[in-house]
């Protein structure tokens, strides 16, 4: 009888192992589960999907944190676009004015009132000129608010009888302001000015 209860009571506790072995396995397949499914739903919530041409398209959303330097460089890029590239077109080059200075405050603003009042703009209409700016390259700041930068680039002036092409170094500063449609990244440049813009190159045609 007592070799009896020994094997009951043996089989009890093996029975009680193999028991708390499945809640075990049981609870950790569950948290795995549901650790998986919750970072699936967050991937999922970075992912957006954009319609275009009858194509759907997939991007990816982050923290505008991380992508700040890449926003201020396309932000001064866009701005040096707008301003210098410039064509024998009154009405084309008061469009591309417009929106240069929409990113930039009145120090942008006092530049092109001076190169207008000296007829730079007219000089390019009736000199069939065209202008057109390549960046080089764009160094910041990150260390202050409002950020430094400064902005390497070339200018090529296309004359009927010549080719000039111009160094364009010039430096600022750039705050965040709201974004808007003429203003979709949300900087300012403040502060601007050129500080070197000599010939290069001149080559006849």
């Amino acid at each position: 009888m007592f070799r009896q209860l020994k094997n009951i009571d043996s089989a009890f506790r093996h029975v009680k192992r193999f028991t708390m072995f499945i809640i075990c396995a049981s609870l950790t397949l569950c948290g795995y589960t549901i650790y998986t499914s919750m970072k699936k739903v967050t991937d999922m919530q970075g992912k957006i999907y954009i319609l275009y041409n009858g194509k759907l398209l997939q991007a990816m959303a982050s923290d505008r944190k991380n992508n700040i330097p890449v926003e201020l460089k396309d932000h001064i890029n866009t701005f040096h676009y707008w301003f210098f590239d410039l064509d024998p077109d009154e009405k084309e080059n008061n469009e591309h004015l417009t929106k240069a200075l929409y990113l930039a405050d009145g120090s942008a603003k006092d530049i092109y009132e001076n190169l207008k009042e000296n007829s730079f703009y007219n000089n390019v209409i009736s000199g069939n000129i065209s202008q057109r700016i390549e960046t080089d390259s764009i160094v910041l700041d990150m260390n202050q608010n409002p950020y430094y930068f400064r902005y390497y680039g070339k200018v090529t002036i296309t004359r009927p009888t010549s080719i000039v092409t111009r160094n364009l170094i010039t430096q600022g500063y750039i705050r965040t302001v709201e974004q808007s449609d003429n203003n979709p990244h949300g900087f300012l440049i403040e502060k601007w000015q050129i500080t070197d813009n000599r010939d290069l190159t001149i080559q006849l045609r």
